[in-house]
């Protein structure tokens, strides 16, 4: 066949139209396979995105709090407090929220960390937490609160293990009573002395776990809470609360509400050391202050053989009745070597001439022996120095000025003279 010019544009036109199907196809496919790869970028990238979304929040102002709490099976429209306990035990709402939807939350201004308390309206029983600037979850157990979950602080992480390992010291203590109850009802009383040694230990060394769990965690806040707790407790170890608060020294120094702690931990230890120096057997701590002429006078300037200490007020209806009973005990015993230093606590605000009515009682009841008073009522430094917290009050000492007897009265006073001067 003969070839124009017009077939040979038709073949070369077929031609064209052939490879621009096959490119059509081959980029048809292309796109599809590249289609897969860009919805697997786009969602990496959507994934990626939503992570740096949520890590990306925005900070919390400085001294802020932010609590958010889920209580499920709470009903809408409870109400939740924060509260504190002050030094009354008297219970001071520092925040409120309304349950909705089985959660609820609070935000607002805290200078340092301390113990709170939550509580929700139709639940017995609280949330010991700390609270403290930034972000707190709880979760609440409604039918056992206490063991409610709290966390996101680093303090109240620190509280979560003081909580765990005290749980394992209840444990052991309970189920030692145990055994003790055991041994007491078979009759084994070799076992049942054991177990009871054994339990005294036990109940000394839970005594010292709280220090212990201090000096393991001595830059948080919440072991300072923690040692301020102790104050309340009985038979506190003076070196173990000393050591403590060597260990706190930074925290205590960190701000103003942690030297406050810091001060008023130190002025029990003080309490402490005042207990043990007065203790029977001990030589009483001297003195000087101030008679009713203005003058100083010293303990140590009037020890006689047997010498008793009084601390009494005009104001103070016991001391009254008490001092008729003394004047006796004195008049019979002080050719014999007794002697007294009457310590006044009065100067309460109810007096509008303290040192009139002090002088006055003197008077009228006849004390003759030695009296000294700063008219500062308890903050007397004598009654500070002897751990006077009520009256009346007294020491009786030896001739070395060693304590033989406190707090005795009537006949029992008497009594004790009569044994030394006799």
């Amino acid at each position: 066949m003969k070839l124009n010019n017009d077939n040979i544009y038709l073949i070369h036109f077929k031609y064209v139209l052939t490879k621009i199907h096959f490119i059509n196809i081959e980029l048809l496919l292309y796109l599809q396979q590249n289609r897969l790869k860009m919805k697997k970028t786009i969602l990496l990238l959507s994934i990626i995105a939503l992570i740096y979304s949520c890590e990306k929040q925005e900070p919390l102002a400085p001294n802020t709090y932010e609590i958010t709490v889920t209580a499920k099976g709470v009903h809408n429209g409870m109400r939740a407090y924060i509260k504190l306990f002050n030094d009354n035990r008297k219970e001071v709402i520092i925040d409120t929220a309304i349950v909705m939807n089985e959660a609820f939350s609070f935000k607002g201004k805290v200078n340092n960390a301390s113990m709170r308390v939550l509580t929700i309206n139709s639940i017995n029983g609280n949330v010991p937490f700390i609270l403290e600037p930034g972000k707190i979850n709880i979760e609440i157990y409604k039918d056992s609160i206490y063991n409610s979950k709290v966390k996101g602080s680093k303090n109240n992480d620190v509280f979560n293990l003081y909580k765990k390992e005290q749980r394992k010291q209840a444990i052991s203590l309970n189920e030692i009573r145990q055994q003790i109850n055991a041994a007491r009802t078979s009759g084994d009383n070799d076992l049942y002395s054991e177990l009871m040694a054994k339990n005294v230990e036990m109940n000394k060394e839970s005594g010292f776990f709280v220090h212990q769990f201090i000096e393991e965690h001595p830059n948080s806040d919440f072991s300072l809470i923690l040692l301020e707790k102790m104050i309340n407790g009985r038979n506190q170890d003076i070196e173990k609360f000393t050591n403590s608060m060597v260990a706190l020294a930074n925290v205590i120094n960190r701000n103003e509400a942690n030297k406050t702690i810091g001060k008023k931990v130190e002025a029990f230890i003080y309490k402490l050391e005042s207990q043990k120096n007065l203790e029977i057997g001990k030589i009483a701590p001297n003195f000087t202050s101030t008679t009713p002429n203005g003058e100083a006078l010293s303990l140590n300037d009037i020890k006689g053989k047997v010498t008793i200490v009084e601390f009494w007020a005009a104001w103070c209806g016991p001391c009254r009745r008490e001092n008729p009973n003394i004047v006796k005990v004195y008049n019979k015993y002080h050719e014999k070597g007794l002697e007294i230093i009457g310590v006044s606590l009065d100067g309460t605000g109810r007096q509008k001439d303290p040192k009139a009515i002090w002088l006055k009682a003197i008077e009228d009841d006849k004390l003759t022996w030695h009296q000294v008073s700063s008219l500062k009522y308890f903050n007397d430094p004598v009654a500070k120095l002897y751990n006077i917290n009520s009256i009346p009050a007294s020491f009786i000492l030896d001739e070395d000025g060693k304590i033989v007897a406190k707090r005795l009265r009537g006949q029992a006073l008497e009594d004790q003279i009569a044994s030394m001067l006799d």
